[in-house]
């Protein structure tokens, strides 16, 4: 798919991270940009700097996890520009879980899974029908993670099991698509390789009350600069990838129609290796050994 101007791409998230940064490379490219988040404040400043840069933006506030606003979300898309070339469903939760999973709160699950998958869900059920009946050339980007997406990181399995079923919904996106010989394709994204400066640590800070924690929780939440300077009080250095680096392996991505949206990394590489080869041996997951429980 060529990227140019006079399309229009849809990206949920967009107020901050991963999902600005996305925005703001799309606006590069000369795409008009629907920006969607939950945040209100930081959705209106994002839109105002795009829109400094004489993009055509619409910034519409939307919680992923419900149905109904997601499809406000795309009748206004639809009504303002006429058309979605390109669809990120990128918002996503932690779930703020403590300890061993038998003993997380059930809240914690469905907080999780209704952003990170069901809001996936409904990005695709609210905008993909529309994209298709359009006849023109698409890409839908569905952003998974190592963890869960490649092998689970136990210490946030509640997070890794909703990014594992990301990668299965896009699996099966891409397969309906295919069968449709549709001009639509999708891609499954990997942030990456390393770590990633977002608003990912602090997603408590917009949980909803239905979904709110049933106990205290045992330790305070950390923000990304508080478990930085643990891990280098531990004498650990942590590698971070700039946003606007995955931004641009999105764009390229869906120039090259490539599913796998998954940077180069010994690491992961690894990870995969092991996780297919014990599946193939019938052998215990020997690849989690370093990330068990103390």
């Amino acid at each position: 798919m060529e990227l140019r101007e006079g399309q229009v791409a849809v990206v949920t998230g967009a107020a901050s991270g991963i999902g600005l940064a996305m925005a703001r490379r799309f606006a590069a490219e000369g795409l008009a940009v629907v920006l969607g988040d939950v945040e209100e404040e930081p959705l209106a400043r994002a839109a105002e700097e795009l829109m400094e840069g004489g993009v055509q933006i619409l910034a519409r506030t939307v919680d992923v996890s419900e149905p109904d606003s997601v499809r406000a979300f795309a009748d206004a898309a639809y009504d303002t520009f006429g058309a979605v070339h390109v669809l990120c469903n990128n918002a996503g939760v932690g779930s703020g879980a403590e300890g061993r999973m038998w003993e997380h709160e059930p809240n914690d699950w469905k907080w999780a899974f209704a952003v990170n998958v069901w809001g996936v869900f409904h990005g695709i059920q609210a905008f993909v029908p529309r994209m298709l009946a359009g006849g023109e050339p698409g890409h839908v980007v569905n952003t998974s993670s190592g963890d869960g997406g490649i092998a689970p990181l136990p210490t946030a399995s509640v997070y890794a099991v909703t990014k594992s079923a990301v990668v299965t919904m896009t699996e099966s996106l891409y397969a309906h698509l295919k069968a449709e010989r549709a001009l639509v394709g999708a891609s499954v994204l990997f942030p990456g390789p390393h770590m990633l400066r977002t608003g990912l640590w602090e997603s408590h800070r917009n949980r909803p009350e239905r979904f709110a924690k049933e106990r205290p929780r045992k330790t305070p939440y950390r923000s990304l600069d508080q478990w930085e300077a643990a891990m280098k009080e531990a004498g650990h250095e942590v590698a971070f990838t700039p946003v606007e680096e995955v931004a641009g392996h999105v764009v390229d991505g869906i120039r090259a129609d490539r599913f796998w949206m998954l940077p180069a990394s010994e690491h992961s590489d690894r990870q995969i290796r092991a996780r297919s080869q014990s599946m193939l041996d019938r052998a215990n997951p020997s690849y989690l050994e370093n990330f068990i429980l103390d």
